[in-house]
């Protein structure tokens, strides 16, 4: 039985460095307790190599992560974090768009 892949959508704007360890809790918590979901975080290369507050930095990561989703690479989108931001909607709209099942486990995780 093949694993599924599954896109953690997570807010990084505001309080970045929160916002990462954050992320990196809920990586390790769905690697430790989901045996069968692969969590996957494509953007996290780009969040600690550009700067997040820079406008142009910022919207080269989002299409990065959106050309991602849109050639179907991950099995399902999970949306994570307290809240849905504005990048995780887009992410969101991409994956529905290529057909690609979105779950809403914010503040459950």
């Amino acid at each position: 039985m093949s694993m599924t892949i599954a896109y953690i959508a997570h807010p990084i704007s505001g309080d970045i460095e929160a916002n990462l360890a954050d992320l990196r809790r809920i990586v390790k918590k769905i690697n430790l307790q989901y045996p069968m979901i692969m969590p996957f975080v494509p953007y996290y290369a780009d969040v600690v190599s550009m700067d997040d507050r820079i406008p142009e930095e910022r919207a080269r990561g989002i299409r990065n992560d959106i050309e991602i989703i849109s050639r179907k690479v991950p099995d399902q989108l999970w949306l994570t974090g307290k809240s849905i931001s504005a990048g995780m909607q887009a992410e969101a709209d991409a994956a529905r768009a290529a057909g690609i099942p979105v779950y809403d486990y914010t503040n459950k995780l």
